[in-house]
C-alpha cells in the first residue's frame, strides 16, 4: 500500500468572448504557470460532444492535478490570481470550474 497522493481533475467549462483576445492576454501566460505547478491539460476543445444536460460555454477542457491540495493551492496562488481574476471578469461571459479527487 502506498501513501501517494492521489491525483485531481479540474473539469472547465466557459465562455470566451474574443478567443483570441484570450489565448493572448491569458492562455499563453497561464501554460507555463501551469507547467511549474505540475499541471497538465489533458483534454481541451471548442466542440466537445454533450451527452447530457446542457453545454453552454464554447469552450472545454480537463487539468490533471498531482493532488487535491495542489489544486486548490494553484488556484489561489499569486501566481494565478491576475490571470483567473482577468479571465472571469474581463475575458468570458460565463464558466465553471469543478474540482475531483482521482483514483
Amino acid at each position: 500500500m502506498t501513501n501517494a497522493a492521489k491525483p485531481a481533475y479540474g473539469m472547465v467549462q466557459i465562455n470566451i468572448k474574443n478567443s483570441e483576445q484570450f489565448m493572448e492576454r491569458y492562455a499563453q501566460h497561464v501554460f507555463p504557470i501551469l507547467d511549474a505547478w505540475g499541471i497538465e491539460m489533458i483534454a481541451g476543445s471548442p466542440t466537445p460532444s454533450t451527452k447530457e444536460g446542457s453545454f453552454n460555454g464554447n469552450w472545454a477542457a480537463v487539468l490533471r492535478f498531482p493532488s487535491m491540495a495542489v489544486a486548490e493551492a494553484w488556484y489561489d496562488s499569486a501566481d494565478y490570481e491576475p490571470y483567473k481574476n482577468l479571465r472571469i471578469n474581463e475575458l468570458t461571459d460565463s464558466g465553471s470550474l469543478v474540482f475531483v479527487e482521482g483514483r
